[in-house]
């Protein structure tokens, strides 16, 4: 029950169909009787900085989501940057503080990076290729760097993307082999598709999958499906694989931290949640 005094956290992207985030946080507020909804709003490009401000004045918000395609624009739009969304070049949500400042974070590659460990998949030492580097491809490679990867391939259809990420962790951390310009995912240990193919129908996949070794671990960040074409295929192969939304079942603990709710832990959430595909 939304109320007069009902706190609202905006989830901001365009298209919004394949928002899932309200069906977590929505019934996990309501089993713990906290008064805040989150809720989607849809926002295209060309009007992205100006709805933040103006959303940002609604006296009854704490925060945001910010999802696709505004989580690289959204650093520009804030006061102050998270060193994690500093290197990863996004931030995916958004604090408004006390003196009415905005305090930027990114989640998404520590929610991938928990989910991925979780399944016992050893990142120290690992080859992975990430294919996508725009906000979520640039935050999880940044989370995969910090999680001792040795090798680390990316790839955008922008080059320059690739190029400026590759730029940033080689910076941040100098062990860090770091291999652009091609998406071929022969002799990775872990390969992630970041990027959003796979959310429709027929959409072409973000790699050659016959090139995937059955023993590589494929993790995706599309939600729109919790098997897309680019997992089932992979999971045809004999790959172990994560689903787009175990990255935001991890993630979400820290989000509520970030906002100043009441945490608890993925399994929680997925007892609550409602989700449909």
């Amino acid at each position: 029950m939304i109320r007069g005094t009902t706190t609202l956290i905006a989830h901001i992207g365009y298209p919004t169909h394949a928002f899932k985030a309200p069906m977590i946080y929505n019934p996990y507020f309501e089993s713990i009787g906290v008064d805040a909804v989150v809720m989607p709003i849809g926002v295209k490009t060309e009007d992205f900085a100006a709805a933040l401000r103006a959303i940002f004045t609604f006296t009854n918000i704490r925060g945001a989501l910010i999802t696709m395609p505004h989580k690289v624009t959204s650093c520009t739009l804030v006061d102050e940057l998270s060193p994690t969304a500093q290197i990863a070049g996004a931030c995916n949500a958004i604090l408004l503080r006390p003196d009415g400042s905005l305090l930027g974070d990114m989640f998404d590659g520590a929610g991938f990076v928990r989910g991925v460990l979780r399944k016992s998949v050893k990142l120290a030492g690992a080859r992975v290729l990430v294919v996508g580097c725009g906000g979520v491809g640039c935050a999880i490679a940044a989370s995969l760097a910090a999680a001792g990867v040795a090798v680390i391939g990316l790839f955008d259809i922008n080059a320059a993307s690739a190029e400026g990420l590759a730029s940033r962790l080689r910076r941040h951390y100098a062990a860090l082999q770091v291999i652009t310009g091609r998406n071929d995912p022969t002799g990775y240990d872990v390969v992630v598709n970041a990027t959003p193919m796979g959310m429709n129908e027929g959409d072409e996949l973000p790699m050659d999958v016959s090139r995937i070794a059955p023993t590589t671990f494929v993790g995706e960040v599309v939600m729109q499906n919790e098997m897309t074409a680019f997992l089932t295929a992979a999971k045809a192969r004999g790959c172990p694989v994560q689903i787009g939304t175990d990255m935001l079942f991890e993630q979400i603990p820290a989000y509520l931290e970030f906002f100043g709710f009441p945490t608890t832990t993925p399994e929680v959430l997925r007892s609550v949640a409602r989700l449909t595909y």
